[in-house]
């Protein structure tokens, strides 16, 4: 009997490497087995054409990393979920929720620790013929200066919807705050308060039930702002830290996010809690790549196999029934947050078809990590992204640290 070949479709905007990554480990995957059957990953970069909304699709599983800013992608996926039922990491049915705001509405209501944050309106008029008659009629004047005044220096000012640190500013004095809103024109901006002292800084990436807490330097380039720290949180700290990112994920059902939080002592502080496109270049994750590559492989292998169904709309009601208990603590909250994000994610059902479906992907990964065809995606990588006379150095850099992954690994697998 011939495998069931299950179609991944990688909608990418202008990167290289990970979709290289996940292609080769895909290949190397080759047929596995699950209830009964056997099954292929094929994979295919989607392009980008008129469609008629009758047409078939021929996925089963698209990752998205295009469509959050490229419209045209993105009604082609609501289509395809809508009518064909591709299952899509993320759904475009909550980019509107992708936006910072709307993941800070939820999480204050579902009492986390969000610092103080304010919207404020638009410096400069949006470009609408009705800006005119509604800011002169409905409009209230403001004073920034006492808003700030009010929360207390330090603050950040940032847009509302975010997007690769984008016209973030930070703020501390009243000279500083006019110039970032001065410098905002037509972005819609939050003033929040700034975290200090904070003990570190984390941001974890989150496939599916599967996630990586790291260590994040924020003020460092793009190549050492991941540490390869395994301590730096206590276990119950990181516990909270994954519970915090798994409960936003399935509370908007997003499936492929990166989550920053400020760490105060045992205390965790959500400071940006949505990532359409989250970061998972070779060159910024080096020592996590391998384990963000495979995390997606295992998810995209099991969403396709079980033929799982997606939950393309928010469904706030179990999640503020315990928000609004009041005989729960915040730790007994986040518990039951975590068990609605397992039930979401069907965690118990996934690390069983790991274990008996992809029993041997770790090993497969670590072969692949070590062999000449990752190094060549490595190099061609490094030429594309730094100038010939840096290329030498960052060439040992990020051979080093992936050096250091495989030590780990190898010395895991004894």
């Amino acid at each position: 009997m011939s495998p069931n070949h299950h179609l991944i479709g990688l909608l990418l905007g202008a990167e290289k490497d990970w979709p290289e990554a996940f292609e080769a480990i895909a290949g190397r995957l080759g047929v596995f087995s699950y209830a009964g059957a056997d099954h292929v990953l094929d994979t295919e970069r989607v392009h980008i054409h008129p469609f008629n909304l009758r047409d078939p699709a021929r996925h089963e599983v698209v990752i998205d990393r295009l469509a959050y800013w490229y419209y045209h992608p993105r009604e082609w996926l609501k289509k395809v979920a809508l009518m064909d039922d591709v299952y899509l990491l993320n759904s475009p049915f909550t980019f509107q929720s992708m936006e910072k705001h709307s993941a800070y509405c939820a999480l204050i209501r579902l009492g986390m620790n969000v610092p103080d944050t304010v919207l404020v309106p638009y410096k400069n008029p949006i470009d609408n013929v009705r800006w005119a008659y509604t800011s002169r009629n409905y409009n209230d004047p403001f004073d920034l200066v006492a808003i700030a005044d009010e929360m207390g220096y330090p603050l950040f000012m940032k847009p509302f919807d975010g997007g690769g640190w984008r016209g973030v500013s930070r703020v501390r004095d009243q000279a500083d705050l006019m110039a970032a809103y001065d410098d905002s024109g037509e972005m819609l901006m939050h003033l929040q308060k700034d975290v200090e002292p904070y003990d570190v800084f984390a941001r974890a990436l989150t496939i599916g039930p599967e996630t990586m807490v790291m260590h994040f330097q924020p003020d460092q380039p793009m190549h050492q702002r991941y540490v390869v720290d395994h301590g730096f949180l206590s276990a119950k700290v990181g516990q909270e830290a994954t519970a915090i990112t798994q409960t936003v994920n399935a509370f908007f059902r997003w499936e492929f996010n990166s989550c920053e939080m400020l760490v105060q002592g045992d205390t965790v502080i959500p400071i940006d809690y949505a990532n359409a496109c989250p970061d998972v270049a070779v060159t910024s994750l080096h020592y996590y790549f391998p384990w963000a590559m495979a995390s997606l492989i295992k998810w995209t292998a099991f969403c396709g196999a079980t033929r799982r169904r997606a939950k393309l709309h928010v469904d706030t009601e179990p999640w503020f029934a315990v928000a609004d208990d009041p005989e729960l603590t915040y730790q007994a909250k986040l518990m039951r947050y975590q068990q609605l994000a397992d039930q979401h994610f069907e965690k118990e059902r996934y690390l069983d078809f790991c274990a008996t479906s992809l029993s041997g992907i770790d090993d497969m990964v670590l072969e692949w990590v070590t062999s000449a065809d990752f190094d060549r995606m490595l190099t061609e990588t490094i030429i594309q992204t730094y100038p010939e006379h840096e290329r030498e150095w960052f060439m040992a850099h990020f051979r080093g640290l992936i050096g250091l992954w495989v030590s780990d690994q190898q010395q895991v697998a004894v």
